[in-house]
């Protein structure tokens, strides 16, 4: 086994998604309550959960970009509610500020500098966070998103690509996720390594070929990592 470089995906790997997704739906509609109360009103949070939900169904053609959902989803609401569409730009604004603004968990920043001394690394992501916003490039070496490549995980394009920036055949990267069909099995199917991390204390699908590595937490990986360095890295 020789591991040359590693991805990452981000939500639930780095950080927890539903906080930031429920602080995202209750800021977005406080700022609307304020310059955009028609649409408060008609899209309190759960009609617009609903709305984007409709929307997403309507364009499966961008299931790729969410930033260009969450857009079209903003702009619906305020058309059905007879207000001012050029509003949004400032509301995804707000949005996306929210959606920048995330805790991580305890072990993944340590864990993510200490893998980044070992190997090159890189974020591979079907949504939509900002490494630069969140302050983490570097030490990431490459930001690799669903909407730029115009695929999203589990296409083997997405991982290709990662692969590609990070100068090394499929097989000598590690990709590292929570998500098991999206993540691991997507990984494994572009012909890379992978590490599953299982932090919902999950089983693994016995139908399935194994994660090359399991952790609950990532300090564990960054453990494992360090102590093949010299052997395999």
């Amino acid at each position: 086994m020789i591991i040359r470089a590693v991805t990452f995906d981000l939500d639930d790997t780095l950080w927890p998604f539903p906080p930031i997704g429920a602080r995202i739906e209750q800021r977005l509609h406080e700022w609307l309550e304020q310059y955009a109360p028609r649409t408060a009103d008609t899209f309190p949070i759960h009609r617009m959960r609903q709305l984007r939900h409709q929307v997403d169904l309507e364009h499966p053609q961008h299931a790729h970009d969410l930033s260009m959902l969450r857009r079209l989803t903003i702009e619906r609401a305020l058309a059905e509610s007879g207000e001012d569409t050029a509003l949004t730009d400032a509301a995804f604004e707000v949005f996306y500020s929210e959606r920048n603004k995330v805790d991580f968990y305890p072990d993944a920043q340590d864990a993510v500098r200490r893998i980044a001394r070992l190997v090159p690394i890189a974020s591979l992501s079907n949504g939509n966070a900002d490494l630069e916003r969140i302050g983490l490039m570097p030490p990431f070496r490459h930001a690799v998103s669903a909407t730029q490549m115009g695929v999203a995980k589990p296409d083997p394009r997405l991982f290709h690509a990662a692969c590609a920036l990070l100068e090394c055949e499929p097989a000598q990267v590690l990709h590292v996720g929570d998500h098991i069909e999206m993540d691991v099995m997507g990984a494994l199917d572009a012909g890379m390594q992978a590490a599953w991390v299982n932090r919902l204390g999950e089983t693994w699908p016995s139908a399935y070929p194994s994660p090359t590595f399991t952790c609950t937490e990532l300090s564990a990986l960054a453990d494992w990592l360090e102590s093949h360095s010299t052997s395999t890295i």
